[in-house]
């Protein structure tokens, strides 16, 4: 079952995909924006007040106070950010103020709204009910292949002594291993990686994860699937794993897609937070 299911509210004429089974949980909520919430970034070129707007948008339809929203300067990175009571609020209203320089954000504070955004890239959830710490990450193939997976989850043990077999963990929409067309200059940094896992205790085809193009030097490359793989690297049990079937250039209808609208594309964005 697709975990990740549309929420519509037609008074505002605006969508949301609700991580429903996390949205059960008390006082948790999570989930992703589609392109009917329009742009939610501030780095793409939109007036600033259009996207502040569409931002308040989405936490009133959450039920959440705009103060609490708290989100980071993306640079494809591995870094993370332990989000503490003095950070609540960085980023809502300008890049400036920004969590700067990262891609994946933790906490264990309540009354904050974790963001972050994508238009094509892999978004990545973590919540712990033992200690109601929880994080987000972003993954391009550049933050996959430096593990910011595996990064997120050691911070989590490191600073709030999570157990990784408490976890829960889910996958959101991006582009899929159906679209998601490569070139050399990416899959060399990606082989390694699978190769890393034949080392381990954890075993990989790679023929599912990069599948070649007939007489061509390019492969489909799935980050969904290998990004679940590195969940279970870290510890994280594969029944505890939830992962979104939607492709974000599939479905354009729903989603901004970087690689299918050619650059020219606005940000969905991801959230997590706990009341």
């Amino acid at each position: 079952m697709e975990p990740f299911q549309l929420q519509l509210n037609n008074e505002k004429s605006s969508s949301l995909l609700l991580l429903q089974s996390w949205c059960e949980l008390n006082g948790v909520t999570a989930g992703f924006t589609t392109r009917q919430s329009d742009n939610t970034a501030l780095h793409v070129g939109d007036d600033p007040d259009g996207v502040i707007s569409n931002r308040r948008n989405v936490m009133e339809q959450l039920d959440w106070s705009f103060e609490a929203f708290t989100c980071a300067e993306q640079v494809h990175s591995n870094e993370v950010h332990v989000v503490t009571l003095e950070d609540i609020g960085r980023g809502r209203a300008n890049r400036e103020s920004a969590i700067q320089h990262t891609d994946a954000l933790i906490t264990n504070e309540s009354n904050v709204l974790l963001a972050m955004y994508y238009a094509d890239c892999v978004p990545l959830y973590f919540y712990d009910p033992v200690t109601d710490s929880m994080g987000l990450a972003h993954a391009g193939w550049k933050g996959t292949v430096s593990e910011i997976a595996v990064k997120t989850v050691e911070k989590m043990k490191a600073v709030y002594g999570v157990q990784p077999q408490n976890l829960l963990a889910a996958i959101g929409p991006s582009i899929g291993g159906c679209c998601y067309e490569v070139d050399e200059s990416v899959l060399k940094n990606v082989r390694p990686l699978l190769d890393s896992f034949s080392t381990s205790e954890q075993t990989i085809d790679a023929s599912e994860i990069i599948k070649p193009q007939a007489q061509s030097d390019r492969a489909l490359l799935d980050l969904k699937h290998l990004n679940r793989h590195l969940m279970i690297k870290a510890g994280i049990l594969p029944s505890r794993i939830e992962m979104s079937s939607w492709c974000t250039s599939c479905r354009t209808d729903l989603f901004f897609s970087h690689r299918k609208e050619n650059g020219v594309a606005g940000r969905m964005m991801s959230w997590l937070g706990r009341k």
